[in-house]
């Protein structure tokens, strides 16, 4: 009988499968190399049982032990099930930024997990790496993985990932492509490849938002280009011992709405359902077609599954609500069909300002147009109300049509977004749009924004 006797077993020997719809612009063979197949859905299973096997090899984790771990969800996913199958309890630091189903899934499986905020720097008491060292330290009979500086973590993929790839092409490969976040996975395999066959070309896929390639092309920790970003796995605001950048030949940015857009792409024209980073690594692959020839063979690698991102890139209300969604946006009916069900939100001239300010504090909007018994009259928006205050402390109980400004411009549903976004101006706040059914609704100035 062939069988695992326990999960843990199953981890590695993960497939290469030929793409053949997201690449055809780049000329050359394209594999990749899908670690969803890993028990824990991603490739940090493997890094995660081999750390903890080296730490109870030298003691570090001691039988009944507490392992502690700041994760963006994956590599607490692997601890987990390795913990399950050893007997150790799990606490596990992570990002607000990670998704829900990340957060659920490492509680699923037993797991005790800590949400920190994303937007503070590394040192910061409240970030995700300092509640895990604080952590590590305060609890008893703990031990504190820190994937990031580990040196297990690339020793795994020297071990494992590195000859797959090199065995699973025949030796063939000419250039590997991964996104980096710890370090790890690119570094190790890198070393092992490189081990193999010095030409082989390694690049790094990172985002707008961290350190790594600027700091790979001037040596230089440009502490300006971290800022927060959507992009989950890959880039960071550290440099972690794991990542030598010797190795790695070079980098290419990629940004959110690319990741999540070619995140969805390789589900759509793949049929496989792979998380966030694979998407960064395919428009990234996609920027480095140059460097392909036609006889090369590219790996490129899929850190993780699409499950954990279904309320995120793979959810239309989510990407829309961030831009990142393709619709074909031409005309006044395509900027307001995502709310044109919502009734218009107006003021009558004889109300009072403070009317106005009650309905712009509970529907949160900035300007509402003013109607009388004829129609449209006037508007009224923050800078007016702001203008009027600074004269007249009492403009709140003023009626309306004392301070209301000229009627914003109405269009028909056809008109076309050039010629909409040319009526919004500094005077002008809003277009009104005519729904040929006797109601109207409004554009503003973020709905021209977020069609761009």
């Amino acid at each position: 009988m062939n069988y695992a006797k326990n999960i843990l077993e199953t981890i590695g020997n993960t497939p290469l499968v030929q793409l053949n719809s997201v690449t055809k612009e780049v000329d050359a063979l394209v594999l990749a190399k899908v670690e969803t197949f890993n028990p824990g859905n991603s490739i940090k299973d493997r890094m995660a049982l081999k750390m903890i096997e080296d730490a109870e090899a030298d003691g570090r984790l001691k039988p009944g032990g507490t392992i502690i771990e700041g994760t963006s969800g994956n590599t607490g996913m692997g601890l987990a099930l390795a913990a399950i199958i050893k007997g150790y309890k799990c606490i596990f630091v992570i990002s607000d930024k990670q998704s829900k189903e990340k957060m659920d899934i490492l509680r699923a499986v037993g797991a005790e997990v800590i949400v920190c905020p994303t937007n503070v720097e590394p040192d910061d008491p409240r970030s995700y790496y300092s509640v895990s060292k604080r952590l590590g330290t305060e609890t008893p009979n703990s031990w504190y993985v820190n994937q990031y500086d580990n040196p297990s973590n690339a020793l795994t993929h020297y071990e494992q990932t590195g000859p797959e790839i090199w065995e699973q092409t025949d030796g063939k490969i000419t250039h590997f492509v991964v996104g980096v976040g710890t370090g790890g996975t690119i570094s190790g395999t890198a070393k092992y490849l490189k081990e193999q066959n010095p030409n082989i070309k390694i690049w790094g896929i990172d985002t707008y938002g961290s350190v790594f390639k600027k700091y790979h092309e001037t040596g230089i920790f440009d502490e300006n280009e971290i800022y927060p970003y959507i992009t989950e796995g890959i880039g960071e605001d550290i440099l972690p011992k794991n990542v030598d950048f010797s190795l790695i030949d070079g980098f290419t940015k990629v940004t959110d709405k690319d990741a999540a857009v070619y995140t969805r792409k390789i589900a759509k024209e793949e049929g496989i359902f792979v998380g966030n980073s694979a998407g960064s690594a395919i428009k990234g692959l996609l920027q480095l077609k140059e460097h392909f020839k036609k006889d090369d063979v590219v790996v490129v690698l899929f850190h993780d599954h699409g499950s954990r991102y279904v309320g995120k890139m793979f959810n239309d209300d989510w990407m829309r609500e961030r831009g990142f969604l393709e619709e074909d946006i031409k005309t006044a009916a395509d900027l307001i069909k995502n709310h044109n069900n919502e009734p218009l939100v107006t003021v009558q001239t004889e109300e009072l300002v403070s009317h106005a300010i009650e309905r712009m504090r509970e529907f949160k909007i900035s300007q509402i147009p003013v109607k009388d018994v004829k129609g449209f009259v006037g508007a009224i928006d923050e800078s007016v109300l702001l203008h009027h205050f600074i004269t007249d402390k009492d403009i709140a109980n003023k009626p309306i049509k004392d301070i209301m400004g000229k009627p914003y411009p109405l269009v028909k549903k056809s008109a076309r977004l050039e010629e909409i976004s040319k009526l919004i101006n500094k005077e002008n706040q809003a277009v009104l749009v005519d729904l040929e059914n006797g109601n109207h609704h409004i554009i503003t100035k973020y709905d021209i924004i977020s069609a761009i």
